[in-house]
């Protein structure tokens, strides 16, 4: 099996009419990637709050680390040399996930490893 989970401390902001299930502050995120099971997609879970879980693009993701990128509900966006902010619109409301770029980059790079070896091999 191919799937890829890293843990990583986030910075977490709701917005004021956001329900808040969520502690503001630091708080252990799960980062998850399954090339069997969508191999374009990242899920990013909030590991004190099962049900808080989000999918982007993983290809969303990695442009997002160098230069401000949208798409649908999802916004990613370099925040100075080492971090990065992943933005999730909702009707609950927006949640802005702030992490370290270095954490996401070595995630990135793990995902790539596991999709290159779920790929079938020719015969």
């Amino acid at each position: 099996m191919n799937v890829v989970e890293q843990y990583a401390r986030a910075q977490i902001v709701t917005d004021a009419d956001a329900p808040q299930a969520m502690d503001r502050g630091a708080v252990p995120v799960r980062l998850s990637y399954d090339p069997e099971r969508d191999p374009r997609i990242v899920r990013v879970r909030l590991t004190s709050t099962p049900t808080s879980e989000w999918t982007l693009p993983r290809d969303l993701l990695e442009h997002g680390l160098r230069a401000p990128v949208d798409r649908g509900d999802v916004r990613v966006w370099p925040c100075g040399r080492v971090q990065t902010i992943v933005e999730f619109h909702s009707a609950q409301g927006v949640t802005m996930v702030q992490f370290e770029t270095k954490a996401l980059t070595r995630f990135l790079r793990r995902t790539y490893v596991a999709a290159a070896a779920a790929e079938p091999v020719p015969h």
